[in-house]
């Protein structure tokens, strides 16, 4: 999914350290280690790791280089690459308004997806910051009593509220084990309509509702 060549290490090492200043730390669908240019660009992952239509993406990927190299861009290189349910995989840049379409060209050029992400799309509505309380929780895991506890009711009742599903947790701090639930896609709330409260609908994934 990623990659990689002797220049792709350097960068990674050149930025590695920078990644630890950018909040939240954790990450469920990285495939490599997470390490982000600024805080936008870290805004994006918490994007993309709530976005139901990425299966998983990758930092600094490393596809495009030598495409880059033959038209002579002097830019930053992608920050992502997102591997989508329908198996596109897009090359995402992140930038603070405008980005220079000369990048979007280069990867068209070689057949591949690009496409730049800007701070109005990234900071508008209240995605961003429920992706951030979740991720809070990314290296949290719910046993297996407690997801079938949650599970079972969603699936008899169709749907409860957070402050219902707190509960049904008995192993693990609950908005800990609901959190893990939301962030690996057993089940699902609408992270746009408001912040996360009590009152925030809890219903099964689509995957697991249609299996």
């Amino acid at each position: 999914m990623n990659p990689s060549d002797q220049a792709g290490d350097e960068t990674r090492e050149r930025f590695g350290a920078s990644s630890e200043r950018y909040r939240p730390f954790g990450t469920v669908r990285c495939s490599n280690p997470s390490y982000f240019r600024s805080q936008l660009a870290r805004d994006v992952g918490c994007l993309l790791d709530v976005d139901d239509d990425v299966l998983g993406w990758c930092c600094r990927p490393y596809g495009m280089n030598d495409l880059m190299r033959e038209r002579g861009w002097k830019g930053p290189p992608p920050d992502f690459m997102a591997t989508c349910c329908n198996g596109q995989d897009v090359y995402i840049s992140v930038v603070e308004e405008d980005g220079d379409p000369e990048l979007t060209e280069i990867a068209a050029c070689g057949r591949l997806s690009h496409q730049y992400v800007s701070t109005a799309g990234i900071r508008s509505g209240h995605r961003l910051q429920n992706a951030k309380d979740l991720l809070r929780y990314a290296n949290y895991r719910c046993p297996l009593g407690d997801r079938m506890r949650i599970m079972a009711a969603l699936d008899q009742e169709g749907s409860a509220t957070v402050g219902e599903c707190m509960g049904a947790f008995r192993e693990v701090n609950p908005m800990a084990g609901l959190s893990s639930l939301i962030l690996h896609r057993f089940v699902t709330i609408d992270l746009d309509a408001d912040l996360i409260a009590p009152h925030t609908v809890v219903k099964i994934f689509r995957s697991y509702r249609n299996a």
